[in-house]
């Protein structure tokens, strides 16, 4: 067999892998895994120096597959043997650091006494003040709470409940679906989120989403909400939920201020999404079409600390940098986790004024200010 035909062998074993994954047979998933991956080595073997790139790209799928099949100790000793090949590509090099460090992880957590659910998102936030290994630590503060509620919402959503209009998660969603944070290898700044299996396994079968699938759903949300928020509707068919999910991505986003864009992957595979200010501002304008009366006041934009919030009563308090404190009514179906993060922060709040002296402020939509 030559290592054409081997790859492509370990390409469609890894399909069938990806298959079994979605429709929740793990063990099936892992042996197709590792049969993808045993192809995809035999197809290294063949490969000679004198074809670097794609030396690279078969010793990163290689290294994936044996990860993703849950062969840990062939995953590591391969990352390591590869990544010490004289003119490896340095981007090659790169995933292969990264690989490494999910499957650091995973022993980690292995000895830990605590369950994760297979599969990790890396998180890479990049540009502006993001420094090698290091960031502003309420930006980072925020990101991570943001990607929180996007899981826990991600699984309430698959779980068939009604959408969360204030309060956490409750106890049940969050001791099964409960995401960890792990360090990875610095490239900006980066994190790695893993998903915790609840501690008490049923004894009997439950409708429940099992935590394997949380992170691919995660992915696949984030990823059509950034690139086309249209699209995100074969993910989330309830028009409620579809909104909630796009705005937590909105907020997710950087406005280019602070940083540039914000990556978010799997562990074990370098494709991801990329959330820029444009995709930002995408989101914003899939949120906020055109209003269709041209009788409808103008809209303008508050900006200060968001300093007081009363969803119940309809209204939050934004500080400007000058003048009096603006109040605004008509918040409507804000939900907690998109407001909550951003009290005592700076936000910018759209808003329709009304007439008269003293005049009222309509809410249309609010994002942070970085």
């Amino acid at each position: 067999m030559t290592w054409s035909e081997a790859h492509l062998e370990s390409e469609r074993l890894a399909a069938e892998a990806h298959r079994a994954t979605r429709n929740g047979d793990v063990d099936e998933a892992r042996r197709l895994f590792l049969l993808a991956a045993e192809n995809e080595h035999a197809a290294l073997a063949s490969i000679g120096p004198d074809k670097p790139r794609t030396l690279g790209i078969v010793a990163v799928s290689a290294t994936a597959l044996f990860y993703k099949g849950g062969d840990y100790d062939r995953a590591e000793q391969l990352a390591h043997r590869m990544a010490a090949t004289t003119g490896l590509p340095t981007f090659a090099h790169q995933e292969l650091c990264g690989l490494l460090q999910a499957i650091w992880n995973e022993k980690a957590q292995a000895e830990s006494g605590i369950a994760f659910a297979p599969g990790q998102v890396v998180v890479s936030v990049k540009g502006g003040n993001i420094v090698t290994g290091g960031a502003p630590l309420d930006l980072i503060v925020s990101k991570v709470q943001d990607i929180q509620s996007i899981f826990y919402r991600t699984a309430e959503m698959l779980k068939g409940m009604p959408l969360r209009m204030k309060g956490p998660p409750s106890k049940e969603i969050q001791d099964k679906y409960r995401p960890w944070l792990f360090q990875t290898v610095p490239g900006s700044y980066q994190f790695i989120v893993a998903v915790q299996k609840p501690v008490q396994q049923e004894l009997f079968p439950s409708p429940d989403p099992e935590p394997e699938l949380l992170t691919d759903a995660f992915l696949a949300i984030v990823k059509a909400g950034a690139s086309d928020a249209v699209s995100l509707d074969q993910f989330v068919p309830d028009p409620m939920y579809r909104k909630t999910l796009l705005k937590l991505t909105q907020n997710l986003a950087p406005t280019g201020k602070t940083f540039e864009s914000i990556e978010i992957r799997s562990a074990s595979d370098s494709s991801g999404v990329v959330l820029t200010a444009e995709s930002r501002k995408q989101i914003r304008e899939y949120l906020r079409p055109p209003a269709d009366s041209d009788a409808e006041p103008a809209e303008e934009v508050v900006t200060g600390v968001l300093r007081a919030v009363h969803l119940e009563k309809d209204w939050l308090e934004v500080v400007p940098t000058q003048g009096p404190t603006v109040r605004v009514t008509n918040v409507g179906e804000v939900v907690d986790d998109v407001i909550g993060p951003m009290v005592n922060h700076e936000v910018r709040v759209t808003v329709r004024r009304g007439s008269g002296l003293k005049p009222k402020y309509s809410f249309v939509d609010i994002e942070a200010d970085e």
